[in-house]
């Protein structure tokens, strides 16, 4: 469960497990510039929350507040050019399937959020019921939910589409804040994987930041959870790398700072053994693609 604030002219969320956590809700984008007179109104408006915790963003990524701190990471893109983007800094196997996705006639535009793409949107949530190894949030959205869903942040967003004979195939939602960019929504369809069409995709981000003058494009965390998987490799292909930045932890509770202690605020990732996670999900898995095949 997710409750919203605001504090200080900003949009917090709140949400709900063992530990309640208070969080930017746009922390990719967003600073705590002065975190004392947040914790300072957060304390005394007594919000309904155990733990509250933010980031440095880069480039400030040497530890700044002398808070309860952890190491955190993102995948990160430094971005100049285009051109030195595409030579220098990929794998030459990304950049030949991009080169390929162009040669089999897929096609990538910058889109205004529409009800045409709409419908291309759900065509590609409504593809598989399981993504990953898990079963997927978004499969079997209608229209209505899909529009209602996705049109957040339309000011300050750019909708990178891939298409295959205008088929909608793959698709980024890039939001552009200040000193970076980062995907918000990042899919494609599996029956056309042969088309490379996330690679097309990324090399049309790059192109869209390096004419705005955006310095750094972020993908989601490098690592997750237990350690490097196929996500992390394709990052790496495609010119991401790992960069470290603290993030502290204040607690607001007795159960927060019990909480704390016990790392209960990472969720079941820290409190199953590393061995039995990895067995765990690897059943899941193997049921969700049992289930696939009988939806």
């Amino acid at each position: 469960m997710t409750n919203d604030v605001v504090i200080g002219g900003k949009q917090y969320q709140i949400q709900g497990g063992m530990v309640r956590i208070l969080s930017l809700r746009q922390e990719y984008l967003d600073d705590v510039s002065r975190p004392e007179a947040t914790i300072q109104e957060i304390r005394e408006r007594k919000l309904p929350a155990d733990l509250f915790t933010f980031w440095q963003r880069p480039p400030e990524t040497s530890p700044r507040f002398p808070y309860s701190m952890e190491w955190d990471n993102l995948a990160v893109l430094e971005i100049s050019t285009y051109e030195k983007w595409l030579m220098e800094e990929i794998h030459p196997n990304a950049r030949n399937k991009i080169r390929r996705a162009e040669r089999l006639g897929l096609v990538v535009r910058v889109e205004p959020f529409t009800d045409k793409l709409v419908a291309g949107l759900a065509e590609v949530f409504n593809e598989t019921p399981v993504r990953r190894g898990k079963r997927y949030l978004y499969y079997g959205w209608d229209l209505e939910r899909v529009k209602r869903t996705w049109a957040t942040q339309l000011d300050q967003s750019v909708w990178v589409v891939a298409y295959y004979r205008e088929e909608v195939v793959g698709f980024i939602k890039l939001i552009v804040g200040d000193r970076l960019a980062r995907t918000s929504g990042t899919l494609a369809k599996e029956a056309h994987r042969d088309k490379s069409p996330m690679n097309a995709v990324f090399a049309k981000c790059v192109e869209v930041c390096a004419s705005r003058g955006v310095p750094r494009l972020v993908y989601g965390k490098y690592v997750y959870g237990q350690g490097e998987d196929s996500l992390t490799a394709f990052k790496k292909t495609i010119g991401f790398k790992k960069v470290d930045l603290p993030r502290y932890y204040i607690p607001l509770t007795m159960r927060g700072r019990i909480g704390l202690r016990l790392r209960l605020h990472h969720g079941l990732n820290e409190v199953i053994p590393g061995p039995a996670l990895h067995v765990l999900l690897r059943t899941r898995s193997k049921l969700y693609e049992v289930w696939k095949q009988w939806t």
